[in-house]
């Protein structure tokens, strides 16, 4: 495994497992054309190395920004279908509002809630998605957070995905950016960069795709929230959907073939 040391800050480094491979010379790379097996995806050695190539590129992300668990927690569920802009928005006014604890979303009620994250969009149907959490919540770990993450892991994640509303993305962010357990999360981001570099094959399931990174990585929560946040900073500004940005790309060098409409 390539030292993720030599880019990780202090409190992030971890112990190199295997030795570091020579860094292929700029002027002498070619690039590898990858062409995915059918069946389960195989460990990928190189997202070691993709993951040291966006740390060196980007730095820290200080991903997620949130001031409590819970308040980590609202977040993982606002974001669904919507950009952080407008959940910060609505994170202000539940902060405003003295909202942002267990205890007071049970108290709102559902239509005073969806009203206040209602520049979140899809405000109802998220509004009914803290509210059925915090009802788990309390029925299950009598409202604890920490009596929640105390739970195993395995057991915890499909307690979430039985929540209503709650998917793998947001259970899993949840796990690991509130729980600060080493769960890896995949999102649409992921999944195209993959694609692009021949590492998938585009019909995965969400868990063929986190599978793919827990068994290729150690299992090391504060790699796998900082990886996360440097896809998702890749995939926001260069491996964009239309027109990627792939000649200032930090992973341009383990690209494949530049897709269509590249710059």
């Amino acid at each position: 495994m390539p030292s993720l040391r030599r880019y990780l800050p202090k409190e992030m480094s971890i112990p190199s497992l295997l030795p570091v491979p020579d860094e292929p010379r700029a002027d002498t790379f070619r690039p590898i054309r990858r062409k995915p097996q059918p069946g389960p995806l195989p460990a990928q050695p190189v997202l070691h190395t993709y993951y040291d190539a966006l740390f060196a590129a980007h730095g820290p992300q200080h991903w997620w920004p949130g001031r409590t668990r819970f308040e980590v927690i609202v977040g993982a569920i606002l974001t669904q279908n919507t950009s952080w802009t407008n959940v910060e928005r609505a994170i202000t006014v539940l902060r405003k509002e003295k909202l942002l604890t267990v205890s007071a979303v049970e108290r709102v009620s559902q239509r005073e809630l969806a009203r206040l994250i209602r520049s979140s969009g899809y405000f109802r149907q998220k509004a009914r998605k803290l509210k059925e959490f915090v009802r788990f919540l309390r029925s299950q770990y009598h409202g604890s957070l920490t009596k929640m993450f105390q739970t195993p892991t395995a057991t915890l994640r499909d307690q979430l995905l039985a929540v209503h509303g709650i998917g793998p993305e947001t259970a899993d962010s949840i796990l690991l950016y509130a729980g600060k357990l080493p769960v890896f999360v995949v999102d649409a981001y992921t999944r195209r960069i993959l694609q692009r570099h021949g590492l998938a094959r585009g019909k995965e399931s969400y868990e063929d795709i986190r599978k793919l990174f827990e068994k290729s990585l150690p299992a090391n929560r504060q790699l796998f929230n900082e990886y996360h946040a440097l896809i998702v900073h890749a995939g926001k500004h260069f491996c964009r959907a239309k027109a990627p940005l792939c000649s200032t790309c930090a992973l341009r060098p383990h690209l494949p073939e530049t897709p269509e409409g590249a710059r």
